[in-house]
C-alpha cells in the first residue's frame, strides 16, 4: 500500500491540498514540472485510494476541485514532519550527492 502515497507527485500534491480545495489548474500552476497526464493519473490514483476527493461543481464551465478526505488530513500531519526534515537536510543532502558523484564519476 506504501506504493499508493509514496510516488513524487503525490507527496507533493497531498501538502497543497491540505489548506482547502485546489482546481486542477492551480495544481498544474503549483507543482513545478508535473504534467496534465502526470497529475490527472495521480489525482485518480489518489482519489481511488479514498485520500482525494473531487468536487464537481456541476457548472458550465465545468468547476472542479479536489481536496483532501478525513484519511488524506491524516495522512498529511504524518508527511509534514517528513516533509521539514527534507526541507532542512536538503542542502546537506545535496552537498552528499556532489560528493558521491564526483568520486564515482
Amino acid at each position: 500500500m506504501l506504493e499508493a502515497i509514496a510516488t513524487k507527485w503525490a507527496l507533493l500534491i497531498i501538502p497543497l491540498l491540505a489548506e482547502r480545495p485546489v482546481r486542477n489548474n492551480e495544481l498544474l500552476r503549483l507543482i513545478d514540472g508535473i504534467s496534465q497526464k502526470m497529475l490527472t493519473q495521480t489525482l485518480r490514483e489518489l482519489e481511488r485510494n479514498g485520500l482525494v476527493e473531487r468536487i464537481d461543481h456541476q457548472t458550465v464551465p465545468p468547476h472542479v476541485e479536489y481536496r483532501l478526505t478525513s484519511t488524506g488530513r491524516s495522512l498529511n500531519r504524518v508527511l509534514a514532519p517528513v516533509d521539514d526534515w527534507a526541507e532542512m537536510h536538503f542542502p546537506k543532502l545535496l552537498l552528499s550527492r556532489e560528493s558521491f558523484d564526483r568520486r564515482n564519476g
